[in-house]
């Protein structure tokens, strides 16, 4: 780990624990970005940009909508 990530995590360390999780939530995205490097398919980028505003709004489904989403998988 270099000492910029040292350093920054530990000024996030001292964040309240909801800006913990959007900070690490952008990091994990960002990282999982660069590994991949998927192009998203023009069609599909409307409704990936929304779910990114969604996730910074935290707007996330509820765990019925959840359940209800995964018995759709079982049929």
């Amino acid at each position: 780990m270099t000492k910029l990530l040292e350093k920054a995590l530990e000024a996030v360390r001292r964040l309240p624990p909801d800006s913990q999780d959007e900070i690490a939530l952008a990091m994990l995205t960002s990282a999982a970005m660069r590994e991949s490097q998927r192009k998203i398919d023009p069609a599909h980028l409307p409704a990936v940009l929304e779910g990114l505003a969604q996730a910074k709004r935290r707007q996330f489904a509820t765990d019925a909508e959840v359940e209800a989403a995964f018995r759709r998988f079982e049929q």
